[in-house]
């Protein structure tokens, strides 16, 4: 269901650090993208599509129906069995990536280099510990992070890449927000 008008996001929603982690090959994570966007195209085309709904989120946490208001933006969110899950954890309090933690990055890295995506923005979400503001923070640290070594450690061109941070809005595991599940970081591609 598409909930605003505003230049929509498309979106591969890729969960790093999800529990449900999956062992995808590369080649399932680019067919994935590319369903990703044909979906999202039907939706900024007015037609309806199953399993994405298009939010509209203010700068401060709360859920909006327009972006009239200043520091919004629109986020896509895709069912469960649309995403793309690569385990990757973050410590409590930390977007430090740890050294176990990059062949999960590696393999997201080989298929962002075969995929056309022009764009793709990395989203960091937190646990529900803390306040809005510091869970902002400390996710947008998360999402940077990971381009950083995209960037640096990849070679993915910085033009491909976006960083934005979500804080507690979107929670993994909304039964346990406190679980280390919630604590992620999320691709979505944009064009």
């Amino acid at each position: 269901m598409l909930r605003t008008g505003l230049a929509i996001l498309s979106g591969i929603c890729l969960l790093v650090g999800s529990a449900q982690g999956q062992d995808l090959t590369e080649a399932q994570i680019l067919e994935r993208f590319e369903a990703q966007r044909e979906m999202y195209r039907a939706s900024t085309q007015g037609q309806k599509t199953r399993g994405l709904d298009m939010i509209t989120v203010t700068q401060g946490g709360e859920q909006a129906e327009t972006t009239a208001a200043t520091g919004t933006v629109v986020f896509g969110e895709f069912a469960p069995e649309l995403q793309v899950n690569i385990a990757i954890r973050f410590a409590f309090d930390s977007a430090s990536i740890a050294p176990d933690q990059r062949p999960a990055l590696e393999k997201m890295c080989s298929a962002m280099r075969q995929s056309d995506v022009g764009l793709f923005r990395i989203v960091g979400h937190t646990d529900a510990k803390g306040s809005d503001s510091y869970n902002e923070t400390l996710s947008k640290l998360r999402a940077e992070e990971v381009r950083r070594w995209l960037v640096q450690d990849c070679g993915i061109a910085a033009s491909r890449l976006e960083a934005l941070g979500m804080g507690k809005r979107f929670l993994a595991n909304p039964a346990d927000p406190a679980a280390a599940e919630n604590r992620r970081v999320e691709f979505q591609a944009l064009s």
